[in-house]
């Protein structure tokens, strides 16, 4: 090192974080990188702890974790902390699926219910379904069978 000239107005002791002149300041380099890192983990942190309803809702069904995304995306970009609840709360929350019920209900009764035919249409005879209910009934024996009981 070269021998530094101080100024006639300097203390004797100066502190190591005070660099002459032209030389780097580690102090400011070193903030500089520990203020890069600490931005990169804090919004790494943000984006994980904003996915949190997502990863909740990703075993539901599709409808549930698309409206979820949706609401934490628009959380995200709005800063609007409501959505990120309502997201939240979506994805603890599960909805019940009343869809497949009631379609296998429709398919089961359409096997049941024998086919009606209006009046005039030709019967076409088929084979007896698994329940032995004749899919293709003409209107004649139906007309007999409604007024009688079995």
């Amino acid at each position: 090192m070269a021998s530094v000239v101080l100024h006639s107005a300097a203390p004797e002791h100066i502190p190591g974080f005070i660099t002459p002149a032209g030389e780097t300041d580690v102090l400011l380099v070193g903030s500089i990188i520990f203020l890069i890192v600490l931005l990169m983990v804090l919004g790494s942190t943000y984006f994980w702890l904003h996915s949190i309803p997502e990863r909740i809702a990703h075993g539901t069904g599709k409808t549930q974790f698309q409206l979820v995304g949706v609401l934490a995306l628009l959380a995200l970009f709005t800063h609007n902390n409501l959505f990120w609840v309502l997201a939240l709360l979506i994805a603890v929350i599960p909805i019940p699926d009343f869809w497949t019920p009631l379609s296998s209900m429709a398919s089961s009764l359409s096997r049941m219910v024998p086919m009606r035919r209006r009046p005039g249409e030709q019967a076409v005879e088929g084979p007896p379904t698994e329940h032995g209910i004749v899919a293709d009934v003409s209107p004649a024996e139906v007309e007999k069978t409604e007024g009688h009981p079995s």
